[in-house]
């Protein structure tokens, strides 16, 4: 497993990241190929925040733990993301495809230049990977978004996005080429 460690307000010792580290490396058993890990740490208020997000063949699984403690945070944080693990190990057996996440497909351009009333402070580029809708909302789950776009491979691989609706329940949105 690979890591990249970031700090934010704070500064950790190297002994903690060695810990974060062996403590991460635990979930590599789950993965069939390689993965890299992300970890930051963050402080605030006196509280201690570690976010660990873990990347496995485009399946993402995310964690935020917030404790006085950064070695309880990543023990929080850990726990969760295997918990996230086991709740959806078998369903992701069940509906995932063998290398339904290799495939890479570029992102669409955007527009040359942004108007000057609207200011864009942070651009995301990824692969649109082809995926049931099942397995898009499952994957917006594990990271915890409010929505994710994806190309639906029930509907000749279409453009589509899935969202969590506010009175509970899921949305999807279509493109009609």
């Amino acid at each position: 497993m690979k890591f990249v460690f970031t700090e934010k307000k704070t500064q950790v010792s190297n002994d903690v990241k060695a810990y974060a580290e062996k403590k991460i490396s635990k979930l590599d058993r789950f993965f069939k190929g390689d993965a890299d890990a992300f970890v930051t740490f963050d402080a605030e208020r006196g509280r201690e925040i570690a976010e660990v997000t873990v990347r496995s063949s485009g399946t993402y699984f995310r964690a935020k733990e917030i404790t006085g403690d950064m070695y309880a945070s990543i023990d929080a944080a850990v726990a969760t993301i295997e918990q996230q693990i086991r709740k959806n190990k078998t369903r992701l057996e069940k509906r995932l495809r063998e290398g339904v996440f290799d495939r890479d497909f570029k992102a669409a351009p955007g527009p040359e230049e942004p108007e000057e009333e609207f200011k864009v402070v942070r651009t995301k580029r990824f692969s649109i990977k082809p995926m049931t809708v099942d397995e898009a909302i499952l994957q917006m789950n594990l990271l915890g978004h409010e929505f994710f776009m994806f190309r639906n491979a029930e509907d000749s691989d279409s453009f589509a996005v899935v969202y969590r609706r506010k009175g509970g329940g899921y949305g999807l949105i279509e493109s009609n080429d």
